[in-house]
């Protein structure tokens, strides 16, 4: 184990006796810093480069109050942080003043108190000096960068302890090393600097001769994940190195770095499914101990390497990320929500924890994860009032600040699922001034689809449809792939047909003939047989003959009735239609059009 010293300035090995024991001063090192004697590496030593908040900020390691002093170590180094291979009493008294450190580090929560701290202790180990470099990180950072870089980087201490995990980073322990290598990272400290490249060089050389565990394999990963992104070779030997390894006694976050590592080093046929396969089993059986953010993790890594033949799997970790719901950061409800849009799972205590912390949570989220939940909701055809009048409220206070996706996400669940929240009248006011002020903005499909799903609640565009139907936007719509598929020149028609029924005071341009289509398809899901069945025998009962009813009817604007959504929403004035109808107090255009009218509406269980 590596230790640091304070008042020696002076590098040691235990494997020599104390009078031979002095390899090279701290003054010897300055020295040759500045130019009083210039060896080979004087540039790499001298144009060290630390780098933070994409400013880049030049710093020498110069003035060193902490040395290294080196202790043997055996290749196969355990995981406890003191590692002295002396008498038992001074490996107890180690472990104590360890335990201690550590337990009055985590007390300080700025870093000029750890920095003060430091430079109170006579000596510390390379595991200690790396735990305080993890602390400053977490006290120091967030989302913004560093929020006091001067204070950190310009810092006496902090230029000493880069200096010697630098120059000493063959002598650490693989605790030390890779525990500095993910602190640095996190504090903004360049990639492209030889402090880094040292670390890194380091980690790369005990990775190929085998000497790392797997805690030291998962921690070297996640640093490559960051450093160099997932087209990094070397995470697909350190995956090999893990399927070495006995899964049964990973720990949770162990388990959890190996998906982040397969998901980004897997490919379909290769190699690693066999591993997949074992991991998917061990992993079933810690389901209960994972956090909210392993669960989320874990579930997105499960999508990325579409492990859908996992089902017991998946079922476990969604129905255990029902009770993390309220602590789920955004990123991590995106990622569980697509999991359960993914894998077609759907729970309904999910969505009644969802209907319960959404609301009371809704205006302190991202937009785009309340984007995610209206997807979910509109996707899983889930009618949830509280949380659609939620978004609606959310909309009308701040949609000002969101993208154009992030609006269309918002509306266009409303008009699939046939809802109008309590505030419409504000919901639709506010939507129409951001359409004024940022028309060109939105894609052309976007926009399409956001108008259709007004039309679909009774909100009807009409200041809009001259630039939707001009040759222009039609040009755009053709220009986006797909172009013009059935499904946009449905929308188009369907706008047109509805403002032709609704609006007749209309007088914009029509739709050109050549884009609109003459029959809507129905999507055979949207039948509910046994719903049907049900509703056919009533009017059979009622009517007495079979000919005096139908579904699926389509009428002279090609609209598609279908039965049972009239009935269920208003089956009292669907069948007096009928009815009417059938006495002929009613033609068939006027019949169609009154049905044509209920038909927008969607009954959801």
């Amino acid at each position: 184990m590596a230790l640091i010293s304070r008042k020696s300035f002076q590098f040691y090995s235990s494997s020599a006796p104390a009078s031979r024991s002095i390899l090279m001063t701290l003054s010897k090192r300055l020295s040759f810093i500045s130019g009083q004697r210039k060896p080979q590496n004087c540039s790499s030593v001298a144009m060290r480069m630390l780098y933070f908040k994409d400013k880049s900020q030049y710093m020498y390691c110069r003035k060193n109050h902490v040395q290294l002093r080196v202790q043997s170590l055996s290749v196969n180094e355990t995981v406890h942080l003191c590692g002295d291979t002396g008498s038992s009493t001074k490996s107890n008294n180690m472990w104590m003043d360890e335990q201690l450190f550590f337990k009055k580090l985590n007390s300080l929560c700025t870093s000029k108190e750890i920095f003060d701290f430091l430079s109170s202790l006579e000596a510390m180990s390379d595991t200690m000096a790396s735990g305080a470099l993890q602390r400053i990180s977490e006290v120091e950072v967030d989302d913004d960068g560093l929020k006091n870089p001067e204070g950190v980087l310009e810092n006496e201490v902090f230029r000493a302890l880069c200096f010697q995990f630098e120059f000493e980073s063959s002598k650490l322990s693989n605790t030390g090393l890779l525990n500095a290598l993910q602190a640095l990272i996190k504090l903004r400290i360049d990639p492209q600097s030889t402090l880094m490249a040292s670390l890194l060089s380091e980690g790369k050389e005990r990775l190929g001769k085998g000497q790392l565990t797997v805690k030291n394999l998962c921690a070297l990963g996640e640093s490559l994940l960051e450093l160099e992104g997932p087209s990094c070779a070397t995470l697909g030997e350190i995956v090999n190195h893990m399927q070495e390894k006995d899964i049964e006694k990973w720990s949770p976050r162990e388990t959890v770095m190996v998906y982040k590592m397969l998901q980004v080093t897997v490919r379909e046929g290769e190699q690693y499914q066999d591993l997949l396969n074992r991991l998917n089993s061990v992993t079933l059986n810690i389901v209960s101990q994972l956090s909210p953010k392993f669960t989320s993790i874990i579930l997105n890594s499960l999508v990325v390497l579409h492990q859908t033949q996992a089902v017991p799997l998946i079922t476990a970790l969604c129905k255990h990320s029902v009770k993390h719901i309220p602590y789920f950061t955004g990123d991590e409800l995106v990622n569980v929500l697509e999991a359960f849009l993914y894998f077609g799972h759907r729970e309904e205590i999910f969505t009644e924890a969802l209907e319960t912390h959404i609301p009371k949570s809704i205006f302190t989220m991202h937009p785009q994860t309340v984007s995610k939940v209206m997807q979910y909701c509109c996707q899983k055809m889930i009618l949830s009032k509280p949380i659609f009048d939620a978004a609606a409220e959310n909309f009308i206070s701040d949609a000002d600040r969101f993208t154009t996706d992030q609006i269309a996400g918002y509306i266009i669940p409303f008009g699939t699922l046939n809802y109008l929240p309590t505030s419409a009248s504000s919901l639709f006011r506010k939507l129409e001034t951001i359409l004024h002020a940022r028309f060109s903005h939105f894609q052309p499909r976007t926009l399409l689809k956001l108008l259709h799903s007004c039309v679909l609640i009774q909100r009807y565009p009409v200041n809009f449809l001259p630039k939707i139907f001009s040759p222009y936007f039609l040009q755009q719509l053709q220009a986006q792939p797909p172009g013009l598929d059935r499904i946009v020149t449905s929308q188009l028609t369907q706008l047109f047909l509805t403002v032709t029924l609704e609006c007749p005071f209309y007088e914009g341009p029509k739709l050109l003939p050549k884009y609109q289509v003459k029959a809507f398809l129905m999507p055979p899901s949207s039948l509910d047989v046994h719903l049907l069945k049900r509703v056919k025998t009533g009017l059979l009962y009622l009517l007495k003959k079979r000919i005096y009813f139908a579904s699926e009817v389509s009428t002279p604007y090609f609209y598609t009735v279908e039965l049972p959504s009239v009935l269920m929403v208003k089956i009292d004035f669907a069948l007096t239609a009928t009815i009417c109808w059938e006495k002929k107090l009613l033609n068939r255009d006027i019949f169609n059009y009154l049905v044509m009218k209920l038909c927008r509406f969607r009954f959801l269980r």
